[in-house]
């Protein structure tokens, strides 16, 4: 299937910005509680900004399905004629690499939270099957795993944004522009 469309469909720009909002929030709520909240000070506060994280991030594993379902049936548009082939491998390896991490994150999270023996909420609504019982040895391996995942994937949506906003003003393309609004 191919997309002669310049634009996305409003579900996948829906899908795209509503993940991306998520995401940038689960990211920052993360990043503020491992990094400027301790047990010994903070007590349970700490613990109600994690399971806040842990609420809101394990969301993206249900939307990055149903994203990859959508984007299977809806192929994303073409990538403007002025790229480079190099630029388009690298525009699709980007891609490709924010789905691995929007699927490796939230995983990861879960086994840590697993691991740790607690469990992995969604919105406040049910908790996600507990694959794995508390186990310290996962717990050594999927903690850093997790940490160490969080920071290329802010690397990646930086990078994914600096992109967008060099397509925007310096290339002048649709590329912005396609995931922000239809054709009139």
């Amino acid at each position: 299937m191919s997309n002669s469309s310049q634009y996305y469909t409003r579900t996948a720009q829906y899908l795209h910005w509503i993940m991306a909002i998520i995401f940038i929030t689960a990211w920052i709520i993360g990043f503020y509680s491992g990094n400027f909240l301790s047990y010994e000070t903070d007590g349970s506060f700490k613990g109600d900004v994690i399971t806040l994280h842990k609420n809101i991030a394990t969301t993206i594993i249900f939307l990055v399905m149903i994203r990859l379902f959508w984007r299977y049936t809806h192929p994303a548009p073409q990538l403007p004629d002025n790229m480079s082939p190099l630029m388009k491998k690298l525009a699709h390896a980007g891609h490709l690499a924010l789905y691995f991490i929007l699927l490796a994150l939230p995983i990861t999270g879960c086994l840590f939270s697993w691991s740790a023996g607690h469990p992995a909420p969604v919105l406040y609504l049910f908790n996600i099957p507990q694959l794995i019982g508390e186990n310290p040895e996962v717990m050594a391996i999927v903690k850093p795993m997790h940490i160490y995942l969080s920071w290329f994937a802010g690397l990646l949506v930086v990078g994914h944004i600096l992109a967008a906003l060099k397509h925007h003003f310096i290339d002048k393309d649709h590329v912005l522009i396609s995931m922000t609004r239809q054709p009139k």
